[in-house]
């Protein structure tokens, strides 16, 4: 989940995926996608809390805690144009200069380690925050265990809906987002429903990123009464 603070609380970037994607079609999404086995590579410059701590974050072995934030980062910056990364000078300001390498990127020409490292740039793993694990529920045709992180809009950078893969793009207040899919303007799965109402409930993105989260795996179930639908959480 990506976060920008507004004079009217903070809001989150979400994408309408078009309806002709194999898993989630036309469903409202934060950025993400899988994991490339490149994303394994231990030679990208990394700073922050090392693999060792997000593999106890997320209750995993090491090399795929060092997988799942270089996917975070990357799948970022190739669906939004956010790029969590630096220089010795800081956080990025702007993007726009690698927009042909982010062509590369989502077309898999070319790696992440291998981008980070032919630019000078270092990934900012101290940018994000782990959120939470959400596992697709059993007998769905296509299964996932994803991780969610949230991080903050760094200043100067711009998010934009440059993907094939959503049909619009834009920041909304989570309670927004909600009141969209209550009202059927919108459809949400049930990991971006609640994830979604856990963040209505900061006043500033620092305040979510700060928030004491323990991880665990979460699969959740649909169980039919009569006309309605309830949302059943199984933890793992």
């Amino acid at each position: 989940m990506l976060l920008r603070d507004t004079a009217h609380g903070p809001e989150v970037f979400l994408q309408r995926r078009v309806t002709a994607m194999a898993f989630a079609a036309g469903m409202t999404v934060f950025p993400g996608g899988g994991v490339d086995r490149r994303d394994t590579d231990a030679s990208v410059s990394w700073t922050g809390p090392p693999p060792a701590q997000w593999a106890e974050w997320f209750e995993c072995q090491e090399p795929l805690a060092r997988a799942l934030v270089c996917a975070a980062v990357r799948e970022t910056f190739e669906e939004s144009g956010v790029l969590l990364a630096g220089t010795e000078s800081g956080v990025l300001a702007s993007t726009h200069q690698y927009a042909d390498a982010r062509k590369a990127l989502v077309s898999r020409e070319l790696s992440l380690a291998a981008f980070l490292a032919g630019e000078g740039l270092t990934l900012r793993a101290d940018l994000l925050r782990p959120w939470a694990n959400w596992v697709t529920p059993a007998g769905e045709p296509r299964r996932y265990d994803a991780r969610f992180f949230v991080a903050t809009l760094p200043e100067g950078q711009t998010a934009d809906g440059a993907t094939t893969e959503a049909e619009s793009s834009g920041w909304q207040r989570p309670q927004d987002a909600l009141a969209d899919a209550e009202a059927g303007r919108s459809t949400l799965m049930p990991p971006t429903w609640i994830t979604l109402t856990e963040l209505a409930g900061f006043t500033s993105a620092a305040d979510a990123l700060a928030a004491e989260r323990q991880v665990c795996k979460i699969m959740p179930s649909l169980v039919r009464e009569g006309d309605r639908v309830r949302v059943v959480l199984e933890e793992m």
